[in-house]
């Protein structure tokens, strides 16, 4: 095949054209001479950049990555038996027999132990190398593509490039001003302001105050808040291993809260993790209390803002948490996110499931007393594993699924109302980023709330 760039200088060489007199048997006739008034293109240079790719490419391979992830896992798991091991010599050591016998075991783990980090250090210092080699070789190439440019005197690569971006550009702006497809067929619910049928935006994209430090949280707005705090935002983020927080943070309006100034944090419990602590990341705010799930237990916590109290309850026997059925989707789980809080016209609503409903959702209905109760319980076919998010809107829960780095789409309704599912449902959400850790309707603004990759979003919810 010809290359691009040959075939490029061949179309922008400059020709000089000389007219000779040259006689002849006839006479005096006029002979064009052909004159290459350039230079010849480097094609050996080209040859050379191929040839480096080349080896670049047959260099890097997955498996060279997949041997660290083997070797890691391989350390990981030694290192928990050598643990364990250690736990068995402190119980059964008598000084004599037992003792001996767990010291020999444990001196073999410790020895292979060893041997496993030693080549993973040999490993490491390998791909460094070999890193560190390839980076010089595509700079190395990227300098000499750069020099064959000049060759290009029209500039047809150049303008090339520009037309794909701009093709590109294009592309984005036509699909962003696509109309959000309506469900199929919608039924009229009992919902006074009609059906849900679009989500768009989002309105509000920023980072938080935090930077990009805690990917797991959640914000948003009280839709029941006490006089004076009408137009304040909170925002929790989980501060500790991404699963745990202790205090809540405020701020007095949305401005606020975008430029990162003036918070107010209000402390639930004295150290983190522990008794009371947040777990998890999706919290929600209603009649200035904070709800939450509790740390290791599976029951309901209400901080009340204003008395700095917590009251809880508990849900239902085997009811899953510590991360038994978190949200999420095939490349990634949400971690510790099997209780999921709600807010909406009606107040507030706990999701969850338990083995003996197969793992399916369970909605709960929260009395706002304190301490809290439990309502009302439904229960639901989809597995909660399936879905990446749910929020509720009328009494109608709306479940979320990863469709791709930029889209996130509604696809399940369950009515408490009527009792009705759907899975037809084919509403997009717009995201910035991949992944979604919360998200959370306010019935007072009509807005679903999200925390995104440490990314804090808003989007309006269109009812028909």
């Amino acid at each position: 095949m010809k290359s691009p760039l040959l075939s490029i200088w061949a179309t922008a060489v400059f020709l000089t054209f000389v007219s000779q007199p040259v006689q002849s048997a006839g006479g005096k006739q006029c002979v064009c001479e052909l004159k290459n008034a350039q230079r010849p293109f480097p094609m050996d240079k080209l040859d050379n950049i191929g040839t480096m790719a080349s080896q670049c490419n047959r260099s890097i391979t997955p498996n060279q990555m997949e041997e660290m992830d083997v070797l890691t896992l391989g350390l990981q798991r030694r290192l928990e038996q050598l643990k364990d091991s250690m736990a068995v010599l402190e119980k059964e050591d008598d000084g004599e027999l037992y003792g001996a016998v767990s010291l020999r075991i444990i001196e073999l783990e410790l020895a292979e132990v060893m041997e496993l980090m030693a080549k993973l250090k040999r490993k490491t210092q390998s791909n460094q190398q070999l890193s560190q080699a390839t980076s010089n070789q595509v700079q190395n190439m990227m300098k000499e593509m750069k020099n064959l440019e000049e060759f290009d005197h029209m500039q047809v690569m150049k303008k090339h490039w520009e037309n794909q971006r701009i093709k590109r550009d294009l592309a984005v702006c036509q699909q962003g001003l696509q109309v959000t497809p309506q469900p199929p067929t919608p039924a009229r619910g009992h919902c006074p302001q009609g059906q849900l049928v679009s989500v768009s935006g989002p309105r509000t994209y920023t980072l938080t105050q935090y930077g990009t430090s805690y990917p797991y949280g959640a914000w948003g707005k009280d839709p029941n808040p006490p006089p004076g705090k009408e137009g304040m935002h909170w925002l929790v983020a989980l501060t500790s291993s991404n699963v745990f927080a202790n205090f809540v943070r405020q701020y007095s309006t949305l401005t606020t809260i975008v430029l990162g100034v003036g918070p107010t944090d209000t402390v639930i419990a004295s150290s983190n993790p522990t008794t009371n602590t947040i777990q998890g990341p999706n919290v929600v705010m209603y009649g200035d209390a904070l709800y939450y799930g509790c740390y290791n237990a599976p029951s309901i916590c209400r901080f009340n803002m204003t008395a700095r109290t917590v009251t809880n309850v508990a849900l239902p026997q085997n009811s899953g948490f510590n991360n038994k059925f978190p949200f999420g989707h095939l490349e990634a789980a949400y971690i510790y996110s099997d209780l999921d809080f709600a807010t909406d016209e009606s107040g507030v609503w706990v999701i969850y499931t338990s083995p003996e409903n197969f793992g399916n959702i369970i909605i709960s209905k929260v009395l706002t007393d304190s301490p809290p109760a439990l309502g009302k319980t439904w229960q639901t076919s989809l597995h909660k594993r399936t879905a990446t998010n749910t929020f509720m809107a009328c009494g109608v829960l709306y479940a979320t699924r990863y469709v791709d780095k930029e889209i996130e789409e509604i696809f399940y309704s369950f009515d408490t109302v009527t009792g009705k599912e759907r899975y037809d449902l084919k509403i997009q959400i717009k995201k910035m980023l991949t992944n979604v850790q919360s998200l959370n309707y306010n019935p007072q603004d009509r807005m679903l709330y999200m925390y995104s990759d440490a990314y804090i979003l808003s989007y309006d919810v269109i009812f028909r």
